[in-house]
């Protein structure tokens, strides 16, 4: 097949993170009889509560059916916010304002506790309090950010300052939006490097992690459950499902509740630094404030753009994705339309029906699953709150444990609707821009 002209000379179909951090097949570890505590993910959920728990004695065993940390925790923008994305709904007409309030006071918190394990860990991962700029795609959008701005500003415990539409080209090399929002709780980091570290640092704490198995069924025994493995059984005394975007039929009542959906990433290739710098003068994360959202940032090394979004609601292949994320990047900056790309991936996300992080416990299984596409924050924190509740070392209640946990009629995993919900959202947004 002939080359997209788009694609630069040595074009990989695989994440431009992978060049500093492929995940790799670790050395054969036998299949241990029993656990004390079994995970199933070994993605940020995963490994933060094998870490967790390690190092409060226990002996947990993580499963994944990849090499460690292949899935979203290698392939994602490498984007990290607290409340942000939560922030934007009404949360106190479905959970009542003291609940809500809660939950997005602790959201808030899981940056710093990402930056809490970077530092306490010694993770090399690029790692920076870079903020973010939310870049408003109407009039209409830029109002509802600012009336939110002050409460915003109060949770996180940042700055947060909007951005009028003629001051945009101080945040960004670009007139296509209409001005912004500025949050300063926010960071970056390579989220390869980041997953890599959380790994090595479990493995430390005394957490076995083996990789290239997969867990096909669970069956609960008594006090005990078995696991069944392509490789053989393993008993233990607690599961945590930690699989989000790759939830699969081992665990079908997580299967009925989240929804995989497909984004996509492409890297272009090296661009001069006056061009950089006139992109992105403050070097901050961004994403836009569609309802099917861009999200694009410089790389770590600031040579290079990362573009993100949703190039199709259904199956997609990095090939066929790239040109289409570059067809949104130029639209942004038409003077990169000439620019070609070297990189390009895609990798599951997993959204739930009430567009919540969920932790709890369903008959007897834990689970720490629902990013909603902004995990690198919220699944580490999760998965070390599952590890305390799990241990009995918790001093005080989760504000995600046990919220109603929804699914739909019939629905068992397979997302036939995206489409559907695809093309309203894009409909509504084309909605939002002409009424701008």
């Amino acid at each position: 097949m002939r080359a997209h002209p788009l694609f630069a000379p040595g074009f990989r179909a695989k994440p431009w993170w992978w060049e500093a951090a492929e995940p790799a097949a670790g050395p054969p570890v036998a299949l241990p009889g029993e656990a004390e505590v079994a995970i199933i993910g070994g993605g940020y959920t995963g490994l933060s509560a094998a870490l967790t728990l390690a190092r409060l004695g226990h002996r947990p065993v993580v499963l994944d059916m990849e090499p460690i940390g292949y899935g979203a925790s290698s392939r994602n923008g490498g984007m990290v916010s607290g409340a942000l994305k939560l922030a934007t709904g009404d949360l106190a007409a479905t959970l009542g304002p003291e609940r809500a309030e809660r939950l997005i006071r602790e959201v808030a918190g899981s940056l710093g506790f990402v930056e809490e394990t970077i530092a306490r860990e010694g993770i090399a991962c690029h790692y920076t309090r870079s903020g973010r700029f939310v870049a408003a795609w109407s009039r209409r959008h830029w109002e509802a950010m600012a009336a939110r701005a002050e409460w915003l500003a109060a949770v996180t415990g940042g700055r947060v300052w909007m951005v009028p539409p003629e001051r945009t080209r101080e945040e960004l090399g670009t007139d296509h939006y209409r001005g912004g929002m500025v949050v300063e709780a926010a960071g970056a980091l390579h989220p390869a490097l980041y997953v890599q570290g959380l790994a090595r640092a479990a493995a430390r704490a005394g957490a076995v992690l083996i990789d290239r198995t997969r867990v096909t069924a669970i069956a609960r025994q008594g006090d005990t459950f078995r696991l069944t493995t392509e490789r053989g059984t393993i008993a233990a005394r607690a599961v945590l499902a930690a699989t989000n975007g790759y939830t699969g039929a081992a665990t079908p009542w997580l299967a009925r509740r989240l929804i995989p959906v497909a984004s996509s990433i492409i890297a272009t290739e090296a661009l001069p630094a006056e061009t950089m710098a006139r992109l992105f003068p403050t070097r901050r994360m961004i994403n836009d404030s569609r309802r099917v959202l861009n999200y694009f940032r410089p790389d770590p090394t600031f040579t290079r753009v990362l573009w993100g979004g949703r190039a199709r609601f259904g199956p997609v292949t990095p090939e066929e994705a790239a040109p289409v994320l570059h067809g949104f990047m130029t639209a942004v900056f038409p003077e990169l339309r000439d620019v070609r790309i070297t990189h390009a991936w895609t990798g599951n996300v997993a959204f739930t029906f009430d567009f919540l992080p969920h932790l709890g416990v369903h008959e007897g299984m834990h689970y720490a699953v629902g990013c909603q596409g902004s995990g690198v924050a919220m699944q580490t924190w999760l998965g070390h709150r599952a590890a305390l509740k799990i241990a009995g070392a918790a001093n005080s209640e989760t504000a995600f444990d046990g919220l109603p946990f929804p699914t739909l009629p019939l629905y068992a995993g397979r997302p036939w609707f995206l489409p559907l919900v695809g093309a309203w959202y894009r409909t509504r947004d084309r909605l939002d821009r002409m009424a701008a």
